[in-house]
C-alpha cells in the first residue's frame, strides 16, 4: 500500500518547480473562493456531532483534508502516510501491534482506529493528550518514531507543490501560498476525519430498529453484554463500551499489567498526561463498532484475538489499586463467552467505504 500510495501521488501530484515556493503576494486570488457546506450524514443510530464552529465543514475542506490523509508528503521520506496506520479497508488501523515509523522504528502502541473519534470530548490518542482532532492531526507530523518530519518543512512542500496551493485558496479562501500553515493542513485532516462514522448498518443496529431479529447466540451475547437477562453472568462491557457508541469519553485501567505499585507501568498512559499518580495504566476505551477488523487489541496490541480478549476479562485482571471496579472474574462459561463474540460481531459495519469522499483520491 505504501509503494501504491507514493507513486500515486507521485504522477497525480508532481512537486513545483517554482525557486523558494514563497509565490508573490496575492498569487492565489485568481482563484475563485466559493466554499459550499459538506452536510455530514449521521448514519443511522448514532447521535449528532458535537459542534466544532472554528472549523465548519466545507466540500473544498474535506477534499483537501482527504488528500493529505493519504500523501506521504507529509513524511520525512515521503514514504509513510497517516492512512498507512490508518487504513479505510482495515477499519482504519494497520492491523499490527504497534506501526512503524519511516525509518522502521516501532512505536510502543497499536494504532488505534479513527471510527467515531468525532465524538471524542475528552482527549484523543490512547492517553488523551490532545483535546481535538485539530490537534490531533499536527501530532503525527512531528512525532520522531511515526512521520519524523517537520511542520515547517511540510509547509514549504505544500507551498512548492503543484495542487496544494490552489486547494488551500478554495478550501479556506488565503490570498497567496504563503498563507499555508500547519494549522490550516489539521483542520483540513479533521474535516475528514468527521466523515468516518460507523454504525448505521451494523447487524446490532439493524436489530434496533426492528429490520432483523438476532438468532440465540447473538442474543445471549448481547444480554451478556448489557446485563440484560438476570438469569446470567454480568460480562460487565456496556459500562466502558457503552451504546450507541460503543465507547466512551474516558480512560480506564483495565487490569492487563502486572504492576507492584502504581509507579510500576512501563506506560503509563493517562498518568504520563495528567501526572497524576492514580492515572498511571489507565487508557481510552475505543469504539467497538468493527472490533473483529481492528485485531491485535489493547493499547499495546498484546492480545491477538477476541478469545484471549474475553479470556483476559473472564479472569478478572490483574490488580493494581487503579483498576476499574467492573474488571472481575466473571464466571462466564465457554458457550457464554463464545456468544459475546458472536455478539461483538453484530457491530462490525463498513458502510462508510460506499462514501467516495473516504477512500484514497490517488
Amino acid at each position: 500500500m505504501k509503494v501504491i500510495v507514493g507513486l500515486a501521488v507521485f504522477s497525480f501530484f508532481i512537486i513545483a518547480c517554482d525557486s523558494g515556493g514563497g509565490g508573490s503576494e496575492g498569487d492565489l486570488l485568481h482563484i475563485p473562493y466559493e466554499p459550499k457546506d459538506y452536510v455530514i450524514e449521521i448514519p443511522k443510530g448514532l447521535p449528532p456531532l458535537p459542534d466544532f464552529p472554528d472549523n465548519p465543514q466545507t466540500f473544498d475542506g474535506v477534499q483537501l483534508g482527504r488528500h493529505l490523509f493519504f500523501d506521504p508528503i507529509l513524511s520525512l521520506d515521503s514514504t509513510l502516510s497517516c492512512s498507512s496506520c490508518h487504513d479505510p479497508r482495515k477499519a482504519f488501523t494497520d492491523n499490527l501491534p504497534v506501526s512503524p515509523g519511516v525509518d522502521g522504528t516501532l512505536g510502543s502502541r497499536s494504532s488505534m482506529t479513527t471510527l467515531n473519534t468525532a465524538y471524542f470530548v475528552k482527549g484523543l490518542f490512547w492517553d488523551g493528550r490532545v483535546g481535538t482532532l485539530e490537534q490531533q492531526a499536527i501530532e503525527p507530523v512531528q512525532n520522531p518514531i511515526e512521520l519524523h518530519e517537520n511542520w515547517p518543512r511540510v509547509e514549504e512542500k505544500f507551498r512548492r507543490h503543484a495542487k496544494y496551493p490552489e486547494m488551500f485558496r478554495k478550501a479556506f479562501g488565503i490570498s497567496d501560498r504563503k498563507e499555508i500553515t500547519k494549522e490550516l493542513a489539521a483542520k483540513a485532516i479533521a474535516q475528514y476525519e468527521r466523515l468516518h462514522l460507523t454504525g448505521g448498518q451494523s447487524l446490532y443496529q439493524r436489530q434496533l430498529r426492528g429490520e432483523v431479529f438476532f438468532d440465540p447466540d447473538q442474543q445471549e451475547g448481547h444480554d451478556l453484554y448489557f446485563n440484560a437477562d438476570l438469569l446470567i453472568p454480568d460480562a460487565e462491557c456496556f459500562h466502558c463500551h457503552s451504546a450507541p457508541l460503543m465507547h466512551a469519553n474516558d480512560f480506564f485501567n483495565n487490569g492487563i499489567d502486572t504492576v507492584s505499585s502504581l509507579d510500576g507501568f512501563v506506560d503509563k498512559g493517562r498518568g504520563g498526561v495528567t501526572g497524576l499518580r492514580i492515572d498511571n495504566g489507565r487508557f481510552k476505551a475505543p469504539t467497538l463498532y468493527n472490533i473483529v477488523l481492528t485485531a491485535p487489541y489493547m493499547h499495546d496490541g498484546r492480545f491477538k484475538t477476541l478469545e484471549a480478549v474475553i479470556d483476559h476479562y473472564n479472569s478478572g485482571g490483574h490488580f493494581a489499586e487503579n483498576k476499574d471496579g467492573f474488571i472481575r472474574p466473571l464466571g462466564l462459561n465457554a458457550r457464554q463467552k463464545k456468544s459475546l463474540i458472536t455478539f461483538l460481531k453484530t457491530l462490525t459495519d463498513t458502510s462508510y467505504l460506499q462514501n467516495p469522499d473516504v477512500l484514497s483520491p490517488f
